[in-house]
């Protein structure tokens, strides 16, 4: 539920014949080669998806759900009381663990990533030794400038890459605000800090072996061993993954994409977004009516 948008942003239509950001996600991951996809929801949306987005890919594309709920915790770990939402990006990923024994990766629902990442990461995974070590991820990375919105500031992974493309850290910069062809923002002391659009940072699309679940099951235990008893702590996925990379237990490739990515975290971003993909779909991108054209 997004509290700045002020809906189910996941569901609300995007696109000319009502496709919804999910829609074409789905779409460019089937182009591009993935056999199958897992929504990870809340169970009280469970009819909802099944009935408005999952039945619409079942006949092209393999489909599960994983359910991710506020006591899907390790033996022996408690919900503190008063507690309301779930714990975060990174435990969204590990309660999916029973339904993927295959590389895989890892979008947000109401991010459009475009067709060239999807691209991008399913020859990676297509290709990755899964038994190698450290164990070999990937992230793909986006051009600051192509991430930012009109409407407000916004919070990003600006990422350190090392002359082989490999990601050293990930550095979470707030309140990121557009600023031409650039970017700016301010530090906790109050003092600008100017971007010039071209760092590379991370919006959370991820490719992984199935070795990571062993990774964030551990990981898990141990943040709630140590802010689990907090009202609103969340186990990121990228504080995992860095943490992972700086032990040596993780390698994580850095593909780098031209392609603009677009989000709706606020209710403005929407025009925006319906904009964007009619372009795309003018250029020949995607057809006119996503949910009629075959996915090739």
């Amino acid at each position: 539920m997004g509290s700045r948008y002020g809906g189910l942003k996941q569901m609300d239509p995007v696109g000319p014949g009502g496709e919804t950001v999910i829609d074409y996600s789905v779409f460019d991951a089937i182009r591009a080669g993935f056999g199958k996809v897992v929504f990870v929801i809340r169970r009280d949306f469970e009819e909802a998806f099944r009935e408005g987005v999952g039945a619409r890919f079942a006949s092209q594309i393999e489909v599960d759900y994983a359910f991710q709920g506020l006591d899907a915790l390790p033996p022996g770990a408690e919900v503190p009381a008063g507690r309301e939402k779930p714990w975060g990006t990174g435990h969204a990923i590990l309660v999916a663990a029973g339904v993927v024994d295959s590389p895989f990766a890892v979008i947000n629902a109401d991010d459009f990533y475009g067709r060239d990442a999807y691209v991008q990461m399913g020859r990676y995974l297509s290709s990755v030794d899964a038994a190698a070590k450290p164990d070999p991820f990937a992230m793909v990375g986006f051009p600051l400038r192509n991430t930012l919105s009109d409407f407000g500031s916004v919070s990003r992974g600006i990422c350190e890459i090392d002359p082989d493309g490999h990601l050293i850290s990930v550095t979470e910069r707030t309140r990121i605000e557009r600023m031409g062809d650039g970017a700016r923002h301010r530090e906790e002391d109050g003092s600008e800090v100017v971007l010039d659009g071209g760092e590379v940072v991370s919006m959370n699309m991820w490719g992984f072996t199935p070795t990571v679940f062993g990774h964030l099951d551990r990981l898990f235990s141990a943040f709630l061993a140590e802010r689990g008893q907090e009202m609103k702590s969340e186990f990121y996925i990228p504080f995992a993954i860095d943490e992972l990379v700086q032990a040596g237990e993780a390698s994580v490739s850095v593909l780098q994409t031209a392609s603009s990515w677009f989000g709706v975290t606020y209710r403005e971003d929407k025009e925006h977004v319906v904009g964007a993909i009619a372009d795309l779909i003018a250029r020949g991108e995607y057809p006119e009516r996503l949910l009629d054209g075959a996915a090739g």
